[in-house]
């Protein structure tokens, strides 16, 4: 059985209620929900969360809320494999023994239903690894990145800096939306690096992190240009 389960806690500080704060019409966790229902591959999909507006919220967008987070599973330093192996072990005391376990966080309405479905077979393909998960690549090459301490620059890498941008090799990053694993990777904690994932690459259009006003202002305009003209397409 396959199991989604969306961290969705109620403490946001930067973005106040950030997880059913209006994005584009909706709650921004109601495009998580909706993602994970429309993939077709999930037996269940719950939030995990400690705030009951939260849950009524997930409940009418047709997520599960089999049980409320603890507090100490709730405030600003708890981690999200912290949350996952809570979720995963509270369903299957609940009877649910999932065979394959799908973090989605609430702040991804950017995440199309067949990257989870590949990240699914990715996950089923590659019985040596624990999880498979988002990522997309820089816009701009890192290795050229720079520091500024005190009003000076200085190059990150210095050994770069006179190599063409082609002449490097692309970098990636966490694209923060979803993260496929195996119950016990969850349960465990097993950490994701080094050689334990594999990559589901996104396209950078798709993928933007909502942290800030900023990032939410610049997410809106992201989504109604580009992501609006998908699901209506």
């Amino acid at each position: 059985m396959k199991l989604a389960v969306i961290p969705a806690r109620g403490g946001s500080k930067r973005v106040p209620k950030k997880n059913i704060k209006t994005f584009c019409g909706k709650p921004l966790i109601s495009y998580s929900i909706s993602t994970a229902l429309e993939s077709g591959v999930f037996d269940k999909v719950i939030v995990s969360t400690d705030c009951d507006q939260i849950a009524d919220i997930a409940t009418e967008y047709g997520a599960d809320v089999p049980f409320m987070r603890p507090e100490q599973l709730s405030n600003d330093h708890a981690g999200t494999w912290a949350v996952m192996s809570h979720a995963v072990t509270q369903m299957s005391q609940l009877g649910f023994n999932a065979d394959a376990v799908c973090c989605i966080y609430a702040t991804a309405p950017f995440l199309m239903p067949e990257f989870l479905r590949y990240g699914l077979d990715e996950l089923l393909a590659n019985p040596n690894k624990g999880y498979a998960f988002s990522v997309t690549s820089f816009s701009f090459p890192v290795l050229r990145g720079l520091y500024i301490n005190d009003g000076d620059v200085s190059p990150m890498f210095p050994e770069n800096m006179g190599k063409r941008s082609q002449d490097l090799p692309e970098c990636y990053h966490d694209a923060g939306q979803f993260y496929w694993g195996r119950p016990e990777s969850f349960i465990q904690s097993k950490p994701l690096f080094p050689g334990n994932s594999t990559p589901i690459i996104l396209p950078r259009h798709l993928v933007q992190d909502i942290d800030t006003p900023e990032d939410w202002e610049r997410a809106e305009l992201m989504y109604k240009a580009y992501v609006a003209n998908l699901r209506n397409g």
